[in-house]
């Protein structure tokens, strides 16, 4: 068989389901059909469709997309914001120390939900300014945790040893404190995916976050409530894809947590 004949046979399937993933992006997801409007679960339909006809089902599916991008944008900027600060804290002490812990304390007076209102109210509304919100709402959480892992880190012999030979600080914090440091780091992202995928959709819920006609979850709980005696399923199977990320993640992060912690090993 020749090159031609052998791409031909193997593109094919690949050009179809490029089509007809085309064709579903178009069809169910902003479209309107009036005629389809508020049709209860069916086997054309598994989750129904809403007000405006759309198949709740595809929603809910592409809403999985905004918040697995939330989850790896606001956790991972408060992952890395958090990092720099406890890590600059805890090796430096001193007023660093101290200036630095303060703006986290001040931080962690507010409610999570008002310090990202109020920052998203100064961004304006939007999907990635509500991701900026809330990681800037856990940078607190994770410097405090990594600023109390670099303490206990630093004074042991290991790095001891690096500054005894002269390894300049970065060289010491990068390479010798933070890789020592970050073990309860990741347990603690893992954990709070799944806060981040409530907050989000609590934001976009508020109108603050993702704006129409993107099916984030948030938004297509706002517009199932008015419904909710009568169509019961188009807040119903968003609220229960975010119970299912949530449960899933305190899952996953449970079990990091028994893994790398010896104690619970031996129990």
């Amino acid at each position: 068989m020749g090159a031609g004949a052998l791409g031909q046979k193997h593109g094919a399937p690949a050009a179809a389901a490029d089509g007809a993933a085309r064709r579903l992006h178009r069809c169910w997801f902003f479209d309107q059909d009036f005629a389809d409007a508020l049709l209860d679960p069916s086997a054309a339909h598994p989750f129904g469709t809403d007000q405006y006809g759309r198949d709740v089902l595809s929603r809910v599916m592409y809403g999985s997309r905004i918040a697995l991008l939330s989850i790896v944008v606001a956790d991972g900027l408060g992952l890395v914001l958090g990092s720099i600060l406890g890590l600059v804290a805890g090796f430096y002490g001193r007023w660093v120390d101290s200036a630095v812990m303060r703006v986290v304390d001040v931080l962690l007076a507010f409610p999570y939900l008002l310090l990202a209102l109020i920052i998203v109210a100064a961004l304006g509304p939007g999907l990635f300014n509500s991701m900026i919100a809330i990681g800037v709402v856990y940078t607190p959480q994770y410097a405090r945790l990594i600023r109390g892992q670099v303490l206990s880190v630093k004074t042991t012999e290991f790095v001891l040893a690096a500054q005894a030979i002269g390894a300049n600080r970065a060289r010491i914090m990068l390479r010798h404190i933070l890789p020592n440091s970050f073990t309860p780091v990741l347990v603690m992202a893992t954990l709070s995916a799944g806060t981040v995928v409530v907050e989000t959709a609590g934001l976009s819920f508020l109108g603050m976050g993702s704006q129409p006609p993107s099916p984030d979850w948030g938004s297509i709980l706002a517009e199932g409530q008015g419904y909710f005696l009568t169509s019961w399923w188009i807040a119903t199977f968003p609220g229960l894809a975010i119970f299912a990320v949530v449960i899933g993640f305190n899952l996953l992060g449970d079990a990091l947590r028994d893994h790398f912690d010896p104690r619970r090993r031996k129990e």
